[in-house]
């Protein structure tokens, strides 16, 4: 028996290609850093993060548990309180060259587009960063249209931003960022607020930002999401980060409970099927609803 389609294949899509082998140089990565905000108590403590270049990876934990932290220490947007931020194995400078290197490299949308947004049209926002980056016209003018194509929303170029849809501004928010041309695009919690059919559309883009050669982090608390779509996984359990590939850290029942975070739905059903004798001792499982149905389909068949 096997399944209608690979586990990591969106629905209708065909099987996702293989990840890229892992560098040994990690393209930015938290070394030992720590972070508290305002003299609280720490939020992060002496953690090593490692992002690998070329790859898809799924942040997970509880409300709370330093995910955005992490991400802006990730983008520069916060400095460690100790410990460092290297990217691809050198130290981060926090001063203008530093920051302008690293923002050059790894670019951040936050969770609530209506925080990242504020020009007037899509186009405009679009161009900001290329422009501040001292771009010749005609090259900002390729880089927005190039970017509203990525997203879908090239028909929403001179559209004013404060009437688009929710997920049309998250779309118009992440078009800034790949506007820059990042090698690294960080996401926080970017499939919130939007519908099943804005989610799918989504992850669309991100995995076709993905094969053409864009690092993706993406923060969720959705674990399923997270083992359908990412290459690797990290989890924030109390012990610190537990990182690996996301198809056998997220079926860590022990981690996930310690996390705070549910089972998945596809390994509860891959337990069902193979309880019943339906699947084979390592034969891939369905991960989403739509592979069940296909998976019985050709099973019946």
């Amino acid at each position: 028996m096997t399944t209608g389609t690979s586990p990591g294949a969106h629905p209708d899509q065909g099987p996702r290609p293989e990840p890229p082998p892992v560098p040994a140089v990690p393209l930015v990565e938290l070394v030992g850093a720590s972070y508290a905000y305002d003299e609280g108590p720490a939020v992060l403590r002496d953690v090593d993060f490692a992002v690998p270049a070329g790859r898809s990876l799924a942040l997970l934990g509880r409300n709370g548990s330093g995910k955005t932290t992490l991400l802006r220490l990730l983008s520069g947007g916060l400095r460690c309180s100790s410990g460092r931020l290297r990217l691809a194995g050198d130290p981060v400078a926090y001063d203008r060259a530093g920051l302008t290197r690293l923002r050059g490299t790894v670019q951040l949308v936050v969770q609530d587009p209506d925080d990242q947004l504020f020009a007037a049209s899509v186009e405009q926002d679009v161009s900001f960063g290329p422009m501040n980056q001292g771009l010749p016209e005609d090259e900002v003018r390729a880089r927005v249209t190039d970017a509203l194509t990525a997203l879908g929303i090239a028909e929403l170029r001179d559209r004013p931003t404060h009437l688009l849809s929710y997920g049309q501004r998250k779309r118009a928010a992440l078009a800034g960022a790949v506007a820059m041309r990042p090698r690294a695009l960080i996401l926080d919690e970017p499939t919130a607020g939007l519908d099943p059919h804005g989610q799918e559309r989504l992850l669309e883009v991100l995995d076709g930002l993905r094969d053409a050669g864009t690092t993706v982090v993406m923060a969720t608390h959705d674990v399923d999401l997270a083992l359908r779509w990412a290459d690797d996984a990290a989890v924030l359990a109390p012990g610190g980060p537990r990182t690996g590939p996301a198809a056998e850290l997220l079926v860590d029942r022990e981690l996930l409970a310690a996390a705070g975070l549910r089972t998945p739905w596809s390994a509860a059903v891959a337990a069902a099927l193979r309880a019943h004798g339906l699947l084979a001792a390592g034969e891939a499982a369905p991960r989403t609803p739509e592979e069940l149905a296909r998976w019985s389909s050709t099973a019946g068949g």
